[in-house]
């Protein structure tokens, strides 16, 4: 059974992407001619956010050559050959910006076509190849995807079939029985040796896995597949229904089998987790990075730093930007919760000095997918704009590099330096004295740059 949905799915996979290279997805959006581009570009006349300083440069020159900056100077770039001149007039040239924490496939998508099954593949992987398209014309050039089905995506994408920006996958989320990734219905109980997957797990949204044995499987069938780190669900969570967000996930011995499989490929563990027990039992197992931790005590967040962990966040409030979830719903109780407890979570991330990632979480909301850079902006609630751009820059680079050899992308990512590679926006203002602009990016973002070619250029 599981060999016969591979098979089909990975076929199906092939399929869609080519029908996303013949129809073109956000006509209008991406600037024509990229395959014609120069081999070089020029931007003349910038001021320079780098991803790490607290200022802009004084007025700048920067030549891209291929993918990657050769040149920063003050002075005149001579540029011989087929070059692109941008002139930016003072605009500022930052990084792209990396979202720590999506989920292609489940962005745009309701719970009713991806875990119920109610839509077609074609239409879930047609609306994620959009959602990609848009990604990045909103300017996040990378992406760390933390459960769905990516992985041939990431392979068009590269391949330039798809527009989209780079993903880091995780491939499916393990869980257990009854845990954060586990979508089934009661009626599916109890599951037999010849049960058929749910539907999230045919689409590869998650992967259930009880015991040693069973998560040390999961785990080497994601790394199979291209995962650049592994995902499990630690604990409870809010967009699953049948575990409270109390509930602790795993045992140590169930996540120190996941962690080895990974370090054995040269990468890590990242967990859903939102409360102490959750946590400190992953750290315990050797896991390097928390997802979310809104409910972590000051003893957690100590062991978080104590043992050098990442702490990938997202700005979880009560507003707008929640995920969408029925008034006395259940779920709506746990993201309650959740939001209650951002504030003093950020505040213990920084009282304690913990490494601190940013990324959105997006689910189920076409409308809070496109709020993802008014997501990045609310952050300075607890952070400078300086420290909110190096945050989603240099820091989530730093993040997505921790996959060591599994990292798809070579290079230096989240900065504006010679050898880096050409991951740029030019922004028509100063985000650091006005963080809003990142949240307007149509208008905003005037050039948007990936990997040395131009997907977006207003000034032409």
């Amino acid at each position: 059974m599981r060999l016969r949905y591979s098979i089909v799915f990975g076929t199906l996979l092939v399929l869609l992407m080519g029908l996303f290279t013949q129809t073109g997805f956000a006509q209008g959006q991406v600037s024509p001619g990229i395959s014609n581009q120069a081999s070089s570009v020029l931007f003349e006349n910038v001021r320079i956010f780098d991803g790490t300083s607290e200022q802009l440069s004084a007025p700048s020159n920067v030549l891209v050559v291929g993918n990657e900056i050769q040149t920063i100077s003050t002075e005149s770039i001579p540029a011989q050959g087929n070059v692109t001149r941008i002139n930016g007039d003072g605009r500022v040239l930052m990084p792209g910006l990396i979202d720590a924490h999506v989920h292609l496939f489940m962005e745009t998508s309701s719970p009713e076509e991806l875990l119920a099954g109610s839509a077609s593949p074609e239409i879930l992987f047609r609306q994620a190849g959009e959602n990609a398209t848009a990604m990045l014309m909103r300017g996040f050039t990378s992406a760390r995807d933390l459960a769905g089905p990516v992985f041939q995506l990431k392979r068009s994408i590269d391949r330039g079939d798809v527009i989209g920006p780079r993903i880091s996958p995780a491939g499916a989320m393990i869980s257990q029985t009854g845990g954060h990734g586990d979508f089934r219905g009661l009626d599916e109980l109890p599951r037999t040796p010849t049960s058929e997957l749910s539907p999230a797990e045919r689409f590869g949204v998650s992967a259930i896995a009880d015991g040693v044995d069973e998560v040390l499987r999961s785990t080497r069938e994601q790394l199979m597949r291209g995962a650049t780190q592994i995902k499990l669900a630690a604990g409870g969570g809010v967009a699953s229904d049948y575990d409270p967000i109390d509930v602790s996930q795993y045992t140590e011995a169930e996540f120190r089998a996941a962690v080895e499989a990974a370090e054995n490929w040269n990468t890590y563990v990242a967990v859903h987790a939102y409360t102490p027990r959750a946590i400190q039992t992953a750290i315990r197992a050797g896991v390097k990075s928390i997802e979310h931790g809104q409910l972590m005590d000051e003893e957690t967040a100590q062991l978080i730093a104590a043992n050098d962990v990442w702490l990938s966040m997202q700005p979880f409030l009560d507003d707008e930007d929640a995920n969408p979830y029925p008034e006395g719903s259940s779920n709506r109780a746990s993201q309650l919760q959740v939001a209650a407890g951002t504030d003093n979570a950020y505040e213990l991330a920084k009282r304690y000095n913990i490494k601190t990632a940013w990324g959105t979480d997006n689910l189920y909301s076409a409308q809070g997918a496109a709020r993802q850079g008014a997501k990045l902006a609310k952050m300075v609630r607890w952070y400078t704009p300086a420290e909110v751009l190096r945050m989603a820059t240099s820091t989530n680079a730093e993040l997505l590099a921790l996959s060591g050899p599994r990292n798809p992308y070579p290079g230096k990512l989240g900065v504006v330096e010679e050898g880096a590679l050409a991951d740029l926006l030019l922004v028509n203002g100063n985000p650091l004295e006005n963080i809003q602009l990142v949240a307007d990016p149509s208008n905003n973002f005037v050039v948007i740059m990936k990997d040395g070619t131009i997907y977006k250029n207003l000034l032409n």
